[in-house]
């Protein structure tokens, strides 16, 4: 099925539209087809040897919120600590979650059992069906910011908590915890990037053409 300029026009404008959101959420329900769409997007993600190895638990309850935010909490104290000086002082000051503030959250996960010992596409690289779930993830994202829901990665949290509180079987890998809402506003620009965290990359100088060292002229180094 071709597709047309308009429709793609508006895959580019999602893309490059994309925020990961903290703290803008509105405690606005989102509505059950909504949320439905979303999930469904994810759940065509690309997958290796079809194995569609991922699971959504949604969070919903403010009682499960709390433990997550605690789990949060202690895994941001650790973090703090990682960091000297002023980057310490820029961390501890940015809004790197929402939790509460989202109406709901997402963990996706990954089954690493799904399809047997042997899935087509996995045999020399046993780490794709992981990827095949970060797929998923980024699949709900862009079909978030499609329905003009704010979404956010929550990956300053340790896995094992996740494990506890939502109470996944050990076999299973949790992969993301995602926080999902409608919002006030979204930012012009990502906002690690606005607080001069890191600025963006040029992309030319990320393209290497046939070999790693070779690159356009311009970006080559000694």
């Amino acid at each position: 099925m071709p597709i047309t300029d308009k429709e793609r026009d508006a895959i580019y404008k999602v893309i490059f539209n994309r925020r990961d959101v903290r703290g803008e959420y509105r405690p606005d329900p989102i509505p059950d087809e909504v949320l439905e769409r979303v999930l469904l997007a994810a759940h065509n993600a690309p997958s290796v040897g079809f194995m569609q190895p991922w699971d959504f638990v949604v969070v919903k309850n403010n009682e499960t919120k709390q433990k997550l935010k605690a789990a949060f909490e202690q895994a941001h104290a650790e973090a703090a600590d990682m960091f000297d000086g002023e980057k310490r002082a820029l961390y501890q000051s940015l809004k790197l979650e929402g939790i509460l503030e989202a109406p709901v959250g997402i963990c996706v996960t990954c089954d690493r059992s799904r399809s047997g010992k042997v899935v087509i596409g996995r045999t020399a690289n046993p780490e794709m069906d992981l990827y095949s779930s970060v797929c998923a993830v980024q699949n709900l994202w862009l079909a978030a910011r499609a329905e003009n829901l704010g979404m956010g990665w929550v990956s300053i949290i340790h896995h094992d908590e996740l494990k506890r509180i939502l109470n996944i079987p050990e076999h299973i890998v949790p992969v993301a915890y995602l926080c999902l809402g409608y919002v006030d506003f979204f930012h012009e620009t990502p906002e690690l990037e606005a607080v001069g965290w890191l600025p963006r990359l040029d992309m030319r100088s990320l393209v290497h053409y046939e070999s790693w060292d070779n690159q356009p002229e311009d970006f080559k180094t000694e």
